[in-house]
């Protein structure tokens, strides 16, 4: 049985998709400021923002604790609007062997749609599937919408 699985959503926003991804990929020390609750700050420690091979670490509250997720932006796609973070230390690391996450904004009228893809291989099959945070994601994404499209 394998335990390499893959979650996938996507999230409707107002907002423009090159916007949304200025946000996540140039611009994540700035989530802290739109969403305090969740992001508490995201330090570079290697790299510059945005390109690939920095290192970022993240850190935010989940399920009301609060956690840590150092990354590697492994992947940048300014035309796609596309940035892959590979934990590469942190709490996720507890339960996972390997855990990526990409987002996605795809232009979509006069508005967009994030679809983020978590891929991640559990420890042991008694890990839950991280439906929760990909839910913390998404809620994530529509609070930077918010925040994108009032600033307009």
């Amino acid at each position: 049985m394998s335990l390499i699985e893959k979650l996938e959503t996507d999230v409707e926003l107002k907002g423009s998709a090159e916007q949304f991804h200025e946000v996540f990929c140039g611009r994540p020390h700035h989530i802290s400021n739109v969403s305090p609750a969740k992001i508490q700050g995201v330090e570079l420690h290697e790299g510059e923002w945005g390109k690939e091979g920095s290192i970022i670490c993240w850190n935010y509250v989940h399920d009301g604790k609060a956690q840590i997720a150092k990354e590697l932006v492994e992947k940048v796609d300014p035309v796609k609007n596309l940035v892959t973070f590979k934990v590469i230390e942190g709490d996720l690391l507890n339960e996972f062997k390997s855990f990526k996450a990409t987002v996605q904004a795809t232009s979509k009228g006069n508005c967009c749609v994030a679809h983020w893809t978590l891929e991640y291989e559990k420890l042991h099959p008694g890990v839950s599937h991280p439906e929760a945070l990909l839910e913390f994601a998404a809620e994530l994404s529509k609070e930077i919408d918010t925040h994108l499209t009032s600033a307009n």
